[in-house]
């Protein structure tokens, strides 16, 4: 089993930027591909970014290529999504995933194993 905790969530004005964390525990963080997802109201949820257990491998959706950053800290079991040039748009709860196979920068949403609770991004226009 493995916890996620999103943080770096909250209201920011359009053009802005968000670091978003999302901690891991409970079972070793280097085994699982992490992802990041998002869903607005009334909308699917949407993937936005991936990275396998090295760090090595990443991949994004096209919509956020350019403004959006994933990136992992192994020693402190946390995955990062950094957000430049935000826009209303991005207005959604965004969520971290875990992925048990390492080695895949998964795109869709069945394909992870563990969810956070998610965290919320309001941008402003």
């Amino acid at each position: 089993q493995v916890q996620l905790v999103e943080s770096g969530g909250g209201l920011v004005q359009a053009g802005g930027s968000l670091r978003l964390s999302c901690a891991a525990s409970g079972r070793t963080f280097t085994n699982y591909g992490m992802g990041w997802f998002r869903q607005a109201p009334g909308k699917e949820r949407e993937f936005l970014a991936a990275i396998g257990g090295s760090g090595l491998s990443t991949n994004y959706n096209d919509s956020v290529k350019g403004r959006f950053t994933i990136s992992r800290d192994n020693a402190k079991n946390t995955v990062y999504l950094q957000m430049n040039s935000l826009k209303p748009e991005d207005t959604a709860v965004y969520y971290c995933a875990a992925d048990r196979h390492s080695w895949v920068v998964a795109t869709t949403a069945s394909s992870y194993d563990y969810w956070g609770q998610g965290t919320q991004v309001t941008v402003s226009s």
